[in-house]
């Protein structure tokens, strides 16, 4: 009986291995791009350890060693292919936490409104609802993961103790106005009957089977002002299509509009003294916002600049 107990006793060791490796991997992988090499050598350890052990226990049926050796090969798979699916951080997440200049500039690319693979802190996909809840808690800072031009991977990584506060404030704001953006998208848009400058009467009903593009802003906003020429551009490169419409809601009154749109032209169609309507229907808090509303009157898009806007249409556009 000695022998059998011998038997179960280096199968069960040979297991215990396994899991333990399993779990230290896994650990390793949440680790940053230095690490990667150390999760290489430990699985080429892996499979070192495991064949000794395979081959000094003659007593172990051929079937036995047979059924440990593809558990271990699937165990390896599977941790490569989790490493190996998506790229390195495109920048060192710790160095762009280090000052607020460093996150600003970094910022500037982040484009959470568009379509994209999310992950968790642990490589895990998940959805692109709960990747902009967690970014939302201001825990975490969202980073592109190396890949193709045209897909896009972001992970959410966790924001260091000594992170500058200013950083902390702004992903928060981020998240919070991603997320709140997120889930308006596929829902109606509110009812609207509008007058623009010119006098003319833009309603749901006079639009439908048109894609509409929205853009809220006021006077006194900088952000919304310095993208004036890009989107008079974008309505130039869109002339010929009958079926998009540029129309812009604005917070100011008529004789405040005229008299600053005299030197800021804006070619969009502007709909004055919005801000109401943009308080309470469209519970904005961030300028400037694009929407982008679909043939069937649906939200299909909320964007906060126009580089996702620009994006978003060109996508829109060929539905």
């Amino acid at each position: 009986m000695r022998w059998i107990y011998f038997v179960k006793t280096r199968i069960k060791n040979g297991f215990f291995l396994l899991i333990f490796l399993d779990r230290l991997i896994k650990n390793l992988l949440n680790l940053q791009e230095t690490l990667c090499e150390l999760c290489a050598h430990l699985r080429i350890f892996a499979v070192k350890k495991l064949s000794l052990f395979l081959k000094s226990n003659t007593i172990v049926s051929e079937s036995m060693q047979k059924f440990i050796s593809l558990i271990a090969l699937l165990f390896i798979f599977t941790i490569s292919t989790a490493q190996n699916k998506f790229g390195n951080p495109e920048v060192d997440p710790l160095q762009i936490q280090k000052t607020y200049e460093q996150w600003s500039v970094y910022n500037k690319g982040i484009m959470l409104s568009r379509d994209f693979t999310a992950l968790d802190s642990s490589s895990k996909e998940i959805s692109k609802e709960a990747f902009l809840d967690q970014l939302a808690n201001g825990n975490f800072i969202p980073v592109r993961l190396k890949s193709e031009a045209n897909m896009y991977v972001y992970k959410l990584f966790k924001i260091q103790p000594k992170t500058d506060t200013s950083i902390k404030a702004t992903i928060n704001q981020i998240g919070f106005d991603a997320y709140k953006n997120y889930k308006m998208e596929g829902t109606a848009f509110p009812q609207f009957s509008f007058k623009d400058l010119n006098g003319n009467l833009v309603t749901n009903e006079s639009m439908k089977g048109k894609i509409i593009v929205i853009k809220c802003w006021y006077i006194h906003c900088t952000p919304c002002i310095r993208e004036f020429p890009q989107v008079n551009k974008l309505i130039e490169e869109y002339k010929d299509r009958n079926d998009i419409v540029f129309m812009s809601l604005a917070e100011d009154s008529v004789e405040q509009l005229k008299t600053f749109l005299a030197r800021k032209p804006l070619s969009y169609s502007v709909i004055p003294d919005m801000k109401e309507y943009m308080n309470n229907a469209l519970q904005l808090n961030s300028f400037p916002t694009h929407f982008i509303i679909n043939k069937d009157g649906m939200i299909a898009k909320v964007l906060p600049n126009f580089e996702s806007l620009e994006v978003a249409l060109a996508k829109e556009s060929k539905l």
